[in-house]
């Protein structure tokens, strides 16, 4: 039997979360809906999701809140798409600060939530063409570190741990498929978020520097993520597939 993808709606506006599960399970997705943290983590105590639609603007523990509370456990890996009622870009970096893969506010379109929600799914599954991952080859080594690309979280000379959100993992990747060319924000921001950027934008700025920080990388002089002034980025160790040996 096919797999049918599962998302969860975590709104305290019925009727938006009802519309919402409504039409969303019309075209093909399996739903289930809940009105705020307390009921999410009882859902998913006993449940399994695909992807959770979290509204920022709820009583008691907001969805800022309950998205960094997903981020550090069990659910670290599960995509997060935020809602914001506020057209303010803080709320949006805020969000991607604390680990959502993707942000739409609100008022939205039902019809713009479900391609935002199937281009997340895709992303998440997405492994980059360039490198030939097998269950058996699955690290990536660059520098001392060593990416796991099926646990997608990153190793240490040490072999201690360090995880990623998704946008992390996902913004890792393409640098990682793309080694020595400059990336531009746009197209960062189009590889790892599936849309094109605005001149407001800020949110792969952000991601960068989450990233050099899980890399200890110094943002004054950097020795994996490279600034190219007026132009974007550039991941500028080699890259090499680590045989499962080593």
């Amino acid at each position: 039997m096919d797999h049918v993808d599962h998302v969860l709606i975590v709104d305290d506006d019925r009727e938006i979360r009802e519309l919402v599960g409504n039409y969303l399970k019309k075209n093909g997705l399996r739903t289930s809906i809940v009105a705020d943290g307390r009921q999410m983590r009882a859902f998913l105590e006993t449940n399994a999701v695909d992807l959770i639609v979290l509204d920022i603007m709820m009583p008691g523990d907001d969805g800022l809140l309950l998205c960094r509370e997903l981020r550090a456990g069990k659910h670290k890996a599960t995509p997060v798409l935020m809602l914001t009622a506020r057209h303010d870009e803080t709320d949006r970096i805020i969000g991607l600060e604390m680990g959502a893969d993707d942000y739409l506010s609100k008022p939205f379109s039902a019809r713009e939530l479900l391609a935002r929600i199937n281009a997340v799914l895709r992303r998440t599954r997405m492994l980059p063409p360039n490198l030939n991952i097998s269950e058996s080859n699955r690290l990536i080594g660059f520098g001392h570190w060593r990416l796991d690309t099926t646990a997608r979280h990153l190793l240490d000379a040490d072999n201690t741990l360090v995880a990623l959100s998704g946008a992390e993992y996902r913004l890792l990747r393409v640098f990682l498929d793309h080694p020595q060319r400059v990336l531009s924000r746009e197209q960062l921001l189009n590889l790892t978020q599936g849309r094109e950027a605005d001149i407001f934008d800020r949110s792969i700025d952000l991601l960068v520097s989450r990233l050099r920080q899980r890399l200890q990388d110094d943002a004054r002089e950097p020795a994996c993520i490279k600034t190219v002034r007026s132009e974007g980025y550039v991941f500028s160790l080699p890259v090499h597939l680590v045989e499962p040996s080593s």
